[in-house]
């Protein structure tokens, strides 16, 4: 409970003579605060005062909003004629302060919070009301039965409606397909939901598709805001003074990321907190903390980072052809016309949510477990599909993001084609083929790859191959070894299954082994040849008989990565039926021409 100073309080003694003073200005506006306020602690770490005739909403003791100002218009009004000082002010606050540090901290929320098995959604009128959805349904109610929060970038919502078609409403303005529409019908439902994370919503579409529109619309729906779209921060405290005073931030026209900003948004999905130092002291910190909804618009996500791509819900907006395009004011006042419907649409189908969750089983969940499970509560109710959507767009997602890392195109390009690598990233530079030019972000030098691989290793096992990086190289240098596997079975060869024997034969010939060779006259390299070699020089560093495996392979390789075209399929020898890539454009492969 907070502290209302009853119990405490005590007479100050008439002065001698009955002459004195009197009371001062700051303890006149304490006992102003004791007869208006309750004063506490929220779970935050910062002072809160509540209003004890007025709405649920917990005011902060200073600053333009808070207490400190009332206090002063108090004052004004009930000693009229008298304006108290800064000092008095200072001083009061101060009084404040220690009372509320007395208190038991109380959870303080900003737009959304949970109340037993309900939600709440603070409306952020002057009045405090708001709407409490249960899985029984959803009411308005003049009172908020939590304690609520408000920021200069908090704006007002409008009384939700009970019309019918609401999401039908929506849909006329958003140009998305149906599949697009679904999803993010389900990520709106999602947003209202406070103690899950949410996937970051990016709006993605060329130019002209409505992208910072549809933006516009989706966060007035959940959190109304005067600045709805925001530029990308300057420094982590910029973004997290930002972000601290919305549920919903919405970053415009995202072209590339920061990796400092990348990680940053990664944690807010999650729960992310500043630790600052506190103005005035030099041994106290400040802490702010939160978890966020997030929201971008870009032409191409392909360049995000992997760990902020794994947590993309990406909406593809459509092209507007010229018959259909409007004037921003004519869809402007649309939506304002349909808003108190969709919103109501939108709190009907989160109760029908909350009513299936507890009891709704998926046989498997993706990273996003909390997300997932919401959208296939709203596929049970509604008959939609919006979670094997989800999962099979971050394929899409993964597949954009390599247009942008032309190494970790390389690596999945070679697992594929050969089934599995093991070795080090020394090695496996060594087999790559450079691209000419040489592009800005392909690895410098070993380092530099093993971080690549390290981060784009999520995006491996959504493409389908698996990641490994525990193991060590069994010589003095105890080099990291990585095992790259693509789960489907890749190429011809598995590096891990080359035996001693394989090294000296063809893999599918019964008898005698014979010596793997590298030139066999022609000047030209088996392509067999060339993968043993390479397996040989990474999976046995002890044993080496063909040289070195990881040169040679590289000789090899590189002798050949002009002329073969890695995405056409192998064509059977006419002779010995093996697959082959024909450079020459002959039907039997290298080892049948050489005999």
């Amino acid at each position: 409970m907070g502290h209302t100073f009853e119990a405490e309080r005590v007479e100050s003694p008439e002065p001698e003579g009955g002459k004195g003073r009197g009371p001062s200005q700051a303890a006149k506006l304490v006992e102003l605060a004791e007869r208006h306020y309750r004063v506490f602690t929220g779970t935050d770490g910062r002072p809160y005062a509540v209003a004890l005739n007025g709405p649920n909403v917990a005011l902060p003791l200073r600053g333009r909003s808070g207490v400190r100002t009332a206090l002063a218009r108090r004052y004004a009004d009930v000693y009229r004629g008298q304006v108290p000082s800064q000092t008095a002010l200072a001083d009061a606050l101060t009084v404040l302060e220690g009372h509320a540090n007395d208190t038991v901290p109380e959870p303080v929320h900003l737009r959304v919070a949970r109340f037993g098995d309900a939600l709440v959604l603070d409306l952020g009128t002057v009045g405090g009301d708001c709407v409490v959805a249960g899985p029984e349904g959803w009411e308005h109610r003049a009172v908020s039965p939590v304690l609520f929060r408000r920021t200069g970038l908090t704006s007002p919502m409008p009384v939700p409606s009970r019309e019918a078609d609401g999401l039908g409403e929506l849909r006329g303005l958003v140009n998305a397909d149906e599949n697009a529409f679904r999803l993010l019908v389900g990520w709106l439902v999602a947003a209202l939901i406070p103690d899950i994370p949410h996937p970051v919503l990016a709006f993605k579409g060329e130019q002209g598709t409505g992208k910072s529109t549809a933006a516009t619309m989706v966060v007035d729906l959940v959190d109304p805001s005067p600045a709805p779209l925001r530029s990308m921060p300057r420094d982590v405290k910029q973004w997290a003074v930002t972000a601290s005073a919305s549920w919903v931030v919405c970053l415009d026209n995202v072209s590339t990321i920061a990796p400092w900003l990348s990680d940053t948004l990664c944690k807010a999905v999650t729960g992310d907190g500043l630790v600052d130092g506190a103005l005035y002291s030099d041994d106290d910190v400040t802490v702010i903390s939160f978890r966020r909804v997030l929201a971008m618009t870009s032409i191409d996500t392909g360049t995000l980072s992997g760990d902020l791509s794994e947590r993309l819900l990406t909406v593809e907006l459509q092209p507007i052809t010229r018959d259909r395009r409007r004037p921003d004011a004519d869809v402007a006042r649309a939506y304002e016309e349909v808003r108190p419907i969709v919103l109501g649409a939108l709190l009907d189908l989160l109760c029908e949510v909350l009513a299936a969750l507890p009891t709704l089983s998926l046989s498997e969940l993706p990273r996003m477990a909390d997300f997932a499970r919401v959208l296939g509560a709203v596929d049970q109710v509604r008959g939609w599909s919006t979670l094997a959507t989800y999962t099979n767009a971050a394929d899409t997602v993964a597949a954009d993001l390599l247009d942008g890392e032309p190494f970790g195109r390389a690596v999945v390009d070679y697992v594929e084609r050969h089934g599995q690598w093991h070795g080090t990233v020394g090695d496996l530079l060594a087999v790559l083929p450079v691209p000419e030019p040489r592009l800005g972000r392909w690895p410098k030098g070993n380092p530099q790859a093993g971080s690549q691989l390290k981060r784009l290793a999520p995006v491996f096992r959504t493409l389908g191959i698996s990641f490994d990086d525990t193991q060590r190289g069994s010589d003095r240098k105890r080099a990291r070894l990585y095992v790259l596997t693509a789960e489907n079975g890749g190429g011809p060869l598995s590096a891990l299954s080359v035996t001693d024997d394989d090294l000296w034969r063809q893999p599918d010939e019964a008898g005698p082994p014979r010596a793997a060779r590298l030139d066999g006259g022609t000047g030209q390299a088996d392509e067999r040849d060339v993968v043993l070699s390479a397996a040989r020089g990474t999976v046995d560093q002890d044993r080496r008989t063909i040289g070195n495996g990881a040169d040679s392979a590289d000789g090899a390789m590189h002798g050949v990565s002009g002329e073969i075209d890695t995405k056409r399929p192998k064509t059977p020898c006419r002779s010995c039926g093996r697959p082959h890539w024909s450079l020459t454009g002959s039907p039997d492969c290298y080892s049948c021409r050489d005999q």
